[in-house]
């Protein structure tokens, strides 16, 4: 009997099968035939695809939970957009960072993704239009914002027209399957900060920590010697086939980083948007209450506010603002209008869909 009713339930799946494949197929058909109206135009559309995440997400009738539906749709949407045309996405390389993985996480496998040596370099070659996007990390929840890409988006001509959100899990990684002789532990300097506990009761202080370009090249660099370690992620941990001897080892349990979407299209909005802001004031008394007071007095609610040093030299410090909405709402646009009476300098990084998964 119980055979029987495997067979049942394995033949349901199997004619299941092929009606998603069918259904995908004219969903990729559809899409192309988009990509052939749009012609030359922009084929990916952050807000359209915020918009269908979320839909799918709100709609979901289980048992599958709505992230993982949404991640499903994801690639779906990845490789019929492959169709139109494939898009190249710059990282922090090498392969196997955190960013890669953001940047899969909000582009799909379909994409192709182009690993840097450096943020500015993946920055440049976006400006200069060898990949289509850059994802760039701009925060982590416990070591706080990536300094050097606030810095660039004061000057670059790109926009932001959308935001990853990417849980961070750590592992520590060796060669060898056990903890003896390790003489020194690489990893990128925020990663070693966010393992900071970890380190200290399990390894001391006699063991260097070493801080490199990315978790990667610390993971690259402990595959090529047995008395050394790395802190890196699960991609990583594949690339250079190095063991797990700790997973999980970040000191705050709820480890997100936040990745920006830079390029040069801007985004449409999508109903549940972002505008991300730089803004400066000369240095005197009350400067800090010039330029948020326009935002309160307009009713802008404001998200982050993060003060940066000048690079420029033109003022002591820039100060970023992330705030709720479009940048055509009539309360934002009042607000912006305020203070360019009142700011040094005020420039727009772009308005884009809130992350959805």
């Amino acid at each position: 009997m119980s055979d029987h009713l495997l067979k049942q339930h394995r033949d349901a799946i199997d004619a299941i099968d092929q009606q998603i494949l069918a259904l995908i197929n004219q969903r990729a058909q559809h899409a192309r035939t988009i990509g052939e109206i749009k012609g030359s135009g922009v084929v990916y559309r952050p807000e359209r695809e915020a918009q269908v995440l979320t839909r799918i997400k709100e709609t979901n009738p289980g048992p599958l939970s709505g992230e993982t539906c949404a991640r499903l749709f994801r690639e779906i949407m990845s490789a019929c957009l492959a169709l139109e045309r494939p898009l190249t996405i710059a990282f922090l390389g090498p392969e196997g960072t955190f960013t890669q993985a953001a940047a899969i996480k909000h582009f799909g496998h379909a994409a192709s993704t182009l690993a840097c040596a450096s943020i500015d370099e993946a920055f440049r070659v976006v400006e200069a239009r060898g990949a289509d996007y850059v994802v760039a990390p701009v925060e982590n929840s416990t070591e706080g914002a990536v300094g050097r890409t606030l810095d660039l988006m004061v000057t670059t001509p790109l926009q932001i027209c959308g935001e990853v959100v990417l849980r961070i899990h750590h592992h520590f990684l060796r060669q060898t399957p056990d903890m003896l002789g390790i003489k020194r532990v690489y990893s990128h300097a925020q990663s070693l900060a966010q393992c900071h506990e970890w380190l200290n009761k399990h390894l001391g202080d006699e063991v260097e920590r070493i801080s490199v370009a990315s978790n990667a090249e610390g993971a690259r660099l402990a595959s090529l010697d047995p008395s050394s370690a790395a802190i890196a992620g699960d991609s990583a941990a594949e690339k250079f086939s190095l063991n797990k001897l700790a997973v999980n080892i970040e000191d705050e349990p709820n480890n997100t980083t936040r990745f920006l979407v830079l390029g040069y299209q801007q985004a449409a909005r999508s109903g549940k948007d972002k505008t991300s802001l730089v803004i400066s004031a000369p240095n005197r008394p009350g400067a800090l209450h010039t330029l948020v007071e326009p935002l309160a007095r307009n009713g802008v609610s404001m998200s982050k506010f993060e003060s940066r040093p000048s690079r420029t030299g033109l003022w002591e410090y820039v100060f970023f603002a992330d705030v709720d909405g479009f940048i055509d709402d009539v309360p934002l646009q009042a607000a912006l209008k305020d203070l360019q009476d009142v700011a040094a300098f005020v420039k727009v990084l772009g308005s884009y869909p809130q992350a959805v998964i």
